[in-house]
Formats: structure tokens, C-alpha cells, sequence
């Protein structure tokens, strides 16, 4: 039985909520960030149909990254981000066992290419929800600030595409900056906290019965 739309706030209401959690992230010298409040149980529907673009992998992805919901280590610079979100459906459904695998550069703009230093992957919740913390990368020539990351539904296949900064002044002299892939980003207390959602073309379930 499909979801009524009453039941899912719109998009920028949710992603404000999201946005406006108390400050409950706190560094511990180079300890993880503590777990900030848990995102709502039902993400938004007001972009129903509209699938989140992909972008070139670049040359940095490697395969076979540790699983893990936070990229920090000790000692390593760069300032702190948290970002949530979900992994929904074009109608509307979140996606559980969602595969999300990230890579990005460090805070000087340097990819790990021989090990696995900020790279990682996680799979979203029953609610089609994740969390990751990280640092906000670095920038290098010819690039505004960006996060990589794939997606990947059950038994589906992987979308590959780009998160990106508000407000940086390189992302209009990037040549693949696209607005669409902008998270909402605000500052905390010790860190930023982020938001954006997935939305990948899946096929409905097929009825019961």
C-alpha cells in the first residue's frame, strides 16, 4: 500500500529540520563526533520524480573500502562535518541495504591512493537513512570543494555523482558544478552539519500476492 502524501513533509522543511538539531556535536580531542539527534522517520516527497543526476567517478575511486560511518582518525586536520540524509525512491519510498560508498580529499586537497584514509562505505538504515562524519576537503586545481560518492540500491544499479558545498567561490568556474548536487550545510558548535538526499530510479515493488 503506497504512502499518502499528507504523511511526508516537504523537502525544504525537512532538510531545515535536519539542519536546526541541537548542538550535539562535540569533539573529544581527535575522538568521532558524538551521535547528533536522529533524523525523522519519514524524508521528504515534494521532488518526487526527479532522480539525483550522476557525475564522473574522476580518477581516485578505489574498490573494497572499509565499512564505516565515520572517516575521521586522530590527529587528522581539516574541519568537521556530519552529514545525514536518506536514500529514497523516484516515488517516494526510502530505500533499505542502500550501499553508499564515499571517498574525497584531505583538508590540503590530497587523495589516499595507497591506502584508505577518507574513504569508506556504510549501507542506510530500515528508513533508508545514513549519517557520515568526515572533514570538509581540500581544494586542488581545476576543482571546487566536493565529496565523491556511489549509490547503490539492492540488486541495483550504482549511481556515481558529486556532493558539493554552498557558497564556495569556486563553484562557478567548475566545469561539472551542477546546483542540484549542493547540500544544505550549517555551522555548529566544534563542526558543520550537512544534509542531502538520494533519490534513485528503482523499480516499484511488485504487489503481494
Amino acid at each position: 500500500m503506497t504512502r499518502d502524501r499528507a504523511w511526508w513533509p516537504p523537502r525544504r522543511e525537512f532538510l531545515g529540520a535536519a539542519l536546526a538539531l541541537p548542538s550535539a556535536v562535540v569533539l573529544a580531542g581527535s575522538q568521532a563526533l558524538a551521535q547528533p539527534r536522529t533524523l525523522a522517520a519519514t524524508p521528504s516527497c515534494v521532488d518526487k520524480g526527479a532522480p539525483t543526476p550522476p557525475q564522473t567517478a574522476g580518477p581516485f575511486y578505489k574498490p573494497r573500502s572499509p565499512r564505516r560511518t565515520s572517516l575521521l582518525e586522530p590527529s587528522m586536520g581539516g574541519t568537521r562535518i556530519v552529514l545525514t540524509g536518506s536514500v529514497l525512491a523516484t516515488d517516494c519510498r526510502p530505500i533499505a541495504g542502500a550501499l553508499l560508498d564515499f571517498w574525497q580529499a584531505d583538508d590540503r586537497g590530497a587523495y589516499d591512493n595507497t591506502g584508505f584514509r577518507l574513504r569508506g562505505h556504510q549501507f542506510t538504515d530500515e528508513q533508508g537513512r545514513y549519517r557520515l562524519e568526515t572533514i570538509i576537503p581540500g581544494l586542488y586545481p581545476g576543482r571546487t570543494r566536493h565529496l565523491h560518492v556511489r549509490v547503490q540500491a539492492p540488486n541495483q544499479p550504482a549511481l556515481t555523482t558529486q556532493l558539493y558545498f554552498p557558497g564556495e567561490p569556486g563553484n562557478q568556474g567548475d566545469g561539472i558544478f551542477r546546483p542540484e548536487l549542493v547540500m544544505a550545510v550549517r555551522d555548529e558548535p566544534g563542526a558543520k552539519v550537512g544534509a542531502f538526499d538520494f533519490v534513485l530510479s528503482v523499480p516499484a515493488p511488485k504487489p503481494a500476492g
